[in-house]
C-alpha cells in the first residue's frame, strides 16, 4: 500500500461513516489529492465564495445575485441571527455512523439540503440551470427550479435525469398562462410546487438600480414563459420576432398583484402534488397556510432581497415550528452558508434547508462542477459538523442542541 493509500484510508476513518452518503469522504479526497500537488478548484471556505465570485462575474450579474433591498438590513440580519446561536457539542455519543437522509413531502433526500430557486442563472454561467441541474441530481439534492429559467422546464428536466426536481412559481396573472405551466411542470417530472409569496413585485434594490440591470427586461430568465403554448398565443407575434413585446407583457403578469388567501384553491385545481407557500415569516400566516391546505411552508425573507429592516428568518424560525411544526412541513432559507447553519436551523424545528447564493457563486467558479464542489463542501461540514458535535442523524438536533450567544 502507498503512502497516499495510507494517508487516504486513515483520513477515511478520522472522518467516520455516513450510512448512505459518505459525504465527510469529500474532506479525505481533497487531502489526498494535495499529495499529488492538487488543490481544491476554488475555495473551501463559504464565507469567502462572494468575493471569489466577485473577482470573476461582471458587476451587474454579481450584485443580481449578491445585492439586497435597501440598505440590505435584512440580509445582515439573517446572518446575525445564526451567530445569536451557539451549538453545544457532545462527548461520547457513539457519533461514528452517522446518517443524514431524511424525506420531505415525498421526495427522499440525501441529507436535509434542496438547492433554492435562484432565477436567471444564464447570467452567471451560460449553461446555467442545466449545469445547477446535472451537479444536484448527481449528488441526489433536489433543485427547486425557478419561473425565471434561463432554460425550458423540459430542457432543465432532461439535464437533471432520474434526479429529484421541484418547481418554485412566480403566480402570473394570466390564469391560462400559470395552469399551462404548472401542467408542463407536472409532465416534466416535478413533483412539489413551491410559491413564493414575497415577490409580487420587485423590492428597491439599489445595487440593481444603480447599475439599470434587471435580467428579464432583457430576456433572459423568460424561457419557461416564452416556450408555453399559452403565453404565445396571446401576442400578436412571436417571442422570437418581437422580443420586446413578449418581455413587456411577461413582466406585466408576473409582478404588480399581491393576491389573498382565498386564490389558493385554483393552484390546487391545478396541481396535483405537494404544494409549499414560501416566504412566510410570522406565525400567524403559518396558521393561515394549514387552514388553506397547502402541505408545507419555507420560513423566507427572500435572503434579504425584498423587504429593507425586517425580521432575520431564523429568529421567527421556532415559533412558526412550535405554531404549525406537527402539522405541515417547515422548511427554512435566508442567510444558510455553512453546515453549522444547516444543524442550527434544524434544531430550531425547520425539516430541512434551502440553500442559494453559495451553490449559484459555485456556478460562477466552473458551472456544474463549481456547483458540485459548493454542494460537496457544505455536505461534508453538514457531516462533520453534525458528529463532532455529537449527533447521529439530524433528527437528534433539538433546541436543546443550542444555546443562546
Amino acid at each position: 500500500m502507498s503512502d497516499a493509500e495510507r494517508a487516504a484510508g486513515a483520513a477515511a476513518e478520522a472522518a467516520g461513516t455516513v450510512v448512505g452518503t459518505n459525504f465527510g469522504a469529500y474532506q479525505s479526497e481533497i487531502y489526498l489529492d494535495g499529495l499529488a500537488g492538487r488543490l481544491p478548484p476554488f475555495t473551501t471556505d463559504p464565507t469567502a465564495l462572494e468575493a471569489s465570485a466577485r473577482e470573476r462575474m461582471e458587476p451587474g450579474p454579481f450584485w443580481y445575485v449578491a445585492g439586497a433591498a435597501g440598505s440590505g438590513a435584512t440580509a445582515r440580519a439573517n446572518r446575525e441571527a445564526f451567530d445569536r446561536w451557539r451549538l453545544v457539542p457532545r462527548m461520547l455519543r457513539d457519533a461514528t455512523v452517522r446518517d443524514l437522509r431524511t424525506t420531505v413531502l415525498g421526495t427522499e433526500l440525501p441529507a436535509p439540503v434542496l438547492l433554492a430557486p435562484v432565477g436567471v442563472q444564464s447570467i452567471v454561467h451560460p449553461d446555467g440551470e442545466l449545469a445547477t441541474a446535472r451537479a444536484a441530481s448527481a449528488l441526489g439534492v433536489p433543485m427547486v427550479l425557478s419561473t425565471a429559467s434561463s432554460h425550458t422546464l423540459e430542457d432543465v428536466a432532461e439535464a437533471s435525469g432520474d434526479g429529484p426536481r421541484w418547481f418554485q412559481l412566480y403566480w402570473p396573472n394570466d390564469d391560462e398562462v400559470c395552469a399551462g405551466i404548472l401542467k408542463r411542470a407536472r409532465a416534466a417530472g416535478f413533483t412539489t410546487l413551491v410559491v413564493t409569496l414575497d415577490t409580487w413585485t420587485l423590492a428597491w434594490r439599489p445595487h440593481d438600480l444603480d447599475l439599470s440591470y434587471l435580467p428579464f427586461i432583457r430576456g433572459v430568465g423568460t424561457a419557461i414563459p416564452f416556450s408555453d403554448p399559452a403565453f404565445r398565443a396571446g401576442l400578436a407575434t412571436s417571442p422570437e420576432e418581437d422580443p420586446v413585446s413578449a418581455v413587456l407583457r411577461w413582466v406585466s403578469l408576473f409582478t404588480g398583484t399581491d393576491r389573498s388567501w382565498d386564490r389558493l384553491p385554483f393552484l390546487r385545481e391545478h396541481w396535483n402534488g405537494p404544494i409549499v407557500l414560501k416566504g412566510v415569516q410570522h406565525p400567524d400566516d403559518a396558521r393561515r397556510a394549514v387552514e388553506a391546505g397547502v402541505d408545507g411552508i419555507v420560513v423566507s425573507n427572500h435572503g434579504g432581497r425584498q423587504v429593507d429592516g425586517a425580521v432575520a428568518s431564523l429568529d421567527v424560525l421556532p415559533e412558526i415550528a412550535e405554531a404549525v411544526g406537527d402539522e405541515i412541513e417547515v422548511l427554512f432559507d435566508s442567510g444558510v452558508r455553512t453546515g453549522a447553519d444547516v444543524l442550527k436551523a434544524l434544531a430550531l424545528g425547520a425539516k430541512a434547508v434551502l440553500v442559494g447564493r453559495p451553490f449559484a457563486y459555485g456556478l460562477a467558479h466552473g458551472g456544474e462542477e463549481g456547483v458540485r464542489h459548493v454542494l460537496r463542501g457544505l455536505l461534508a461540514d453538514l457531516d462533520l459538523t453534525l458528529g463532532l458535535s455529537g449527533h447521529r442523524s439530524p433528527a437528534e438536533l433539538t433546541p436543546e442542541s443550542l444555546r443562546r450567544a
